[in-house]
């Protein structure tokens, strides 16, 4: 594949051709590491780390950790980079003295992470984003005076002189990035920021020539453009984010999109990369259960209308997707972000054929998007290195060590890893027949599919490592004592609370923990109560809810011992009607908004918890909603404020919250009430003095699940010993 730049305009002029020399042809992934000729410059493979927020970006004493960030993705194989949303003004930032690109200053703090990257011959680009409305501080300004349901400060309405000084600020950025050494900048149109702001009607309701019809309200991102190509040059990378399908109420039409794409061309932009939805829509975008390259066809239908490149994005996770995507010509690039916090060697190992090496993104947001929206750095929960490479270093030990990891969890396994990683001879004990601990609980529930990939990576690396796995072995003290080691690691982990004894008819054979109905162990009626009603209580009533994905019943436990199999996901089609999402590529509805499908759902589930008050308050704020919408669509009965009486043959006895006795006649009971931290390998003081003790995970706090922290515990503890 080959591109062609007619350098005598502002406006890139590139050819594609579909055919691949045969010449350095990679042998796994040929379309995905054929390079991309721009005429001014070549990208060495056609695979680009996307825009994240790390937090990183908002302080300049920060720099040198995000250096050494970039760098180890750029040193990974990545062919191109993005940073974070660097604001051109105060107006727009994303926070209170957020990252800019205004000053002599910031360009010395910036040439730190452009060094780092072309040290590894990746193209390193700066994202120029003004957050517009969403903007959490009292300077807002947008298109037209209309709060954002994200940040509470209502926007003031941009003059037209605030307009055309925003595009010199923008101008004025792109140049200081150049000075820094960015080989380009990506202008943010996209995901609900300013410039999306103008060109949408959800927001811009102005009657000026901003204002109006769409080659109105394109104006502003079009100048931008226009003024960034003049001031930076032609030897000079612009991408534009440009949002595909908005998933808003007025939101732009396809025609609409195609018309503002023709025009970016125009205007001197050599990359269009793809934003979907805004962060306000009610249709989930990025989570673990919007099934993968959900939105490639709005990518492609954008590609049939425009000769520069067009980049996909939004789910792409893993080798085989993204070479799919540029093969069958639905983009000539694939932007992944979060997969480069899990794994920032995921290029080269897709490269040398190791993608069962990969540490799979598994678009939990639990460390990335989370943090963000909390103002936390940000980081990767099944990589707790990410945004950390400065302070979290596995280094290689001079003198090895004998180390005993108890219990196959995800703590387990990630300090087994690191400990292996950095030299030290370990074993990993593990009672069960089974590795992955509770990740094997999650990994049945519908939409959840992705955390079967984390386990295949476990598994992997610690064969890969040389560690020592003995399933089915219960350790004790003698044992330990016989393996002559200098660490016991003890990440035994937890077992679901046990009501008996608390709760009357909790010994019923039709009563069951979440862990013996997710393990197989047993199987519900047709209606069932749900008691607990946190992250776990949720999760299992999708699972008994949901319409797709196999029940364990028809599967067989045994099926998910194999670390080859990979249950059957929800398809775009069925998401897309359940979420209200247009299966046109070519669509005419506001926004790509259709009516949602009709759900009809398998069983009847009560969901129950003691306190009053919303159900799911506590979860996480990326992804809690998509699980209340859940259980919402799919009929679940929500009672909270209730006291549990006790458990019949005939169903559950509560106490409702206006303090009367009822009777929810139900076929099951599924216990989700928290669980134990299992903790009797600790020895006592002055026990095993040859050996130091560690307890991570769950067995060190067992409050709520949290393999955040689980991770993050066993690598910490297995870097420093």
């Amino acid at each position: 594949m080959s591109a062609r730049i007619d350098t005598a305009s502002h406006n890139p002029s590139i050819t594609i051709d579909a055919t691949i020399s045969t010449t350095d042809k990679n042998a796994h992934y040929p379309h995905l590491f054929e390079p991309l000729d721009l005429g001014f410059t070549t990208l060495k493979n056609r695979v680009v780390m996307g825009s994240m927020h790390t937090g990183l970006e908002d302080r300049f004493y920060n720099y040198g950790k995000l250096a050494a960030y970039f760098a180890e993705r750029a040193k990974g194989g990545a062919a191109m980079m993005i940073t974070g949303g660097i604001s051109p003004n105060r107006e727009g930032w994303l926070l209170p003295a957020g990252g800019t690109m205004n000053s002599k200053m910031d360009v010395r703090n910036h040439q730190k992470i452009t060094k780092a990257a072309h040290k590894y011959d990746s193209k390193m680009i700066m994202q120029i984003l003004h957050s517009g409305r969403y903007g959490y501080h009292p300077f807002v300004v947008s298109a037209s005076p209309i709060k954002s349901p994200i940040s509470p400060f209502k926007p003031r309405k941009m003059s037209i002189k605030n307009i055309e000084q925003t595009v010199n600020d923008f101008a004025r950025s792109a140049r200081l990035a150049k000075q820094a050494g960015y080989d380009g900048v990506e202008i943010m149109g996209s995901e609900g920021y300013l410039l999306n702001q103008f060109l949408s009607r959800h927001v811009n309701k102005r009657t000026d020539d901003y204002g109006g019809d769409i080659h109105n309200r394109m104006k502003f991102a079009v100048d931008v453009v226009k003024a960034v190509r003049a001031e930076a040059g032609e030897d000079f990378i612009i991408l534009f984010r440009l949002s595909v399908i908005d998933l808003v109420t007025d939101g732009n039409i396809m025609d609409e999109v195609i018309t503002v794409a023709k025009a970016l061309e125009a205007a001197g932009v050599t990359i269009i990369n793809t934003g979907i939805g805004w962060h306000e829509a009610r249709v989930p975008t990025i989570v673990t259960s919007v099934p993968r390259a959900a939105f490639v066809d709005f990518t492609s239908e954008i590609k049939k209308h425009v000769s520069i490149p067009v980049m996909a994005a939004n789910r792409i996770n893993m080798p085989d997707t993204a070479e799919n995507i540029i093969a069958s010509g639905q983009a000539d690039l694939v932007q992944m972000a979060r997969p480069f916090l899990a794994d920032p060697n995921w290029v080269n190992k897709a490269k040398n054929g190791e993608v069962d090496r990969i540490n799979t993104c598994i678009a939990c947001n639990q460390a990335c998007l989370d943090h963000t929206f909390e103002n936390k750095r940000s980081t990767c929960l099944v990589n707790p290195q990410a945004c950390y490479e400065t302070e979290l270093v596995y280094k290689k030990v001079k003198k090895p060590k004998n180390v005993a990891v108890i219990g196959g969890g995800v703590a387990g396994m990630s300090a087994a890893h690191v400990a292996a990683l950095r030299g030290h001879n370990v074993t990993l004990f593990e009672a069960k027949d089974i590795l992955g601990g509770q990740f094997n609980y999650a990994k049945v529930i519908p939409g959840k599919e992705e955390f079967f990939e984390t386990i295949r990576y476990y598994i992997n690396e610690l064969a890969h490592l040389g560690v020592e796995v003995k399933l089915n072995t219960k350790v004790d003290k003698a044992l330990l004592e016989a393996g002559n080691f200098h660490h016991v690691i003890v990440a035994t982990g937890v077992v679901p609370r046990c009501l008996k004894g608390k709760l009357e008819g909790t010994d019923l054979p039709q009563v069951m923990s979440y862990a013996e109905l997710l393990s197989g162990q047993k199987s519900v009626g047709n209606t069932v109560a749900v008691i607990g009603a946190g992250g776990i209580g949720f999760d299992v009533s999708e699972y008994l809810t949901a319409n797709h994905g196999q029940a364990l019943d028809e599967l067989g436990a045994e099926v998910l011992k194999d670390p080859t199999y990979r249950p059957k996901a929800q398809s775009v089609s069925e998401w897309r009607e359940e979420w209200g999402v247009t299966a046109d590529p070519d669509y005419q509805t506001e926004g790509g908004l259709i009516e949602t499908g009709d759900i009809t759902p398998v069983r009847q589930v009560y969901l129950i918890q003691r306190t009053k008050g919303r159900l799911g308050s506590g979860l996480n704020k990326t992804s809690g909603w998509v699980h209340r919408a859940h259980v919402k669509s799919h009929g679940v009965i929500q009672v909270s404020g209730a006291q549990y009486e006790k458990i019949t043959n005939e169903g559950i006895w509560i106490t409702n919250n206006q303090g009367q006795s009822q009777l929810l006649r139900v076929d099951s009971v599924v216990v989700c009430a928290g669980q134990e931290s299992v903790v009797e390998l600790m020895p006592n003081v002055g026990d095993a003095p040859d050996a130091q003790y560690h307890l991570i995970g769950g067995a060190k706090l067992a409050a709520e699940l949290d393999a955040k922290r689980a991770i993050r515990d066993g690598a910490e503890v297995a870097a420093g010993i």
